[in-house]
């Protein structure tokens, strides 16, 4: 090995009481109205705020946060689209001091539960591509994970 630390994949999951196909429009399609933008978005850390959140959900399309300022800052890249069972994309919100993008591979699954809910599991991984920091970071998404998935994701499917 060449001293680079191999870390687990951080993986999430909820249970949602909402249809498959709402939970997964709703992920990727409703994510500035359930995401916590005024905590968690570069804008907040750069001291101002966030205007919106453009979302383009499909194979290809993008994750943009644009500012008070009107900057935009591409938080990710959608990979793989299949409605109503699987998302993948390329995920980073950077620290503003980062100097080179770094990119996590973000997956959810969706899968219709007997009760006529959902169960939703994220996994994110590629963390060796923090080299150093892989770990602080894999911590620092392990809990705003908690917050934004967990807990505003999960709201707004049951809403």
């Amino acid at each position: 090995m060449n001293g680079i630390i191999m870390l687990d994949p951080l993986v999430k999951s909820v249970e949602v009481n909402c249809s498959q196909k709402k939970a997964f429009e709703l992920f990727l399609g409703g994510m500035e109205n359930w995401w916590p933008l005024t905590k968690i978005s570069i804008s907040v850390m750069n001291g101002g705020t966030t205007k919106s959140l453009r979302v383009e959900p499909a194979d290809g399309g993008r994750i943009v946060e644009i500012s008070d300022k009107n900057e935009e800052h591409l938080w990710g890249t959608v990979k793989s689209y299949q409605p109503n069972e699987f998302i993948s994309m390329d995920f980073h919100i950077p620290h503003p001091s980062e100097t080179t993008r770094v990119e996590t591979l973000l997956e959810l699954r969706f899968s219709s539960l007997n009760e006529g809910g959902t169960r939703v599991e994220l996994t994110q991984s590629n963390w060796e591509g923090f080299g150093d920091m892989a770990e602080m970071c894999r911590g620092g998404y392990n809990g705003a994970w908690g917050m934004i998935f967990e807990q505003a994701y999960k709201t707004a499917c049951e809403s």
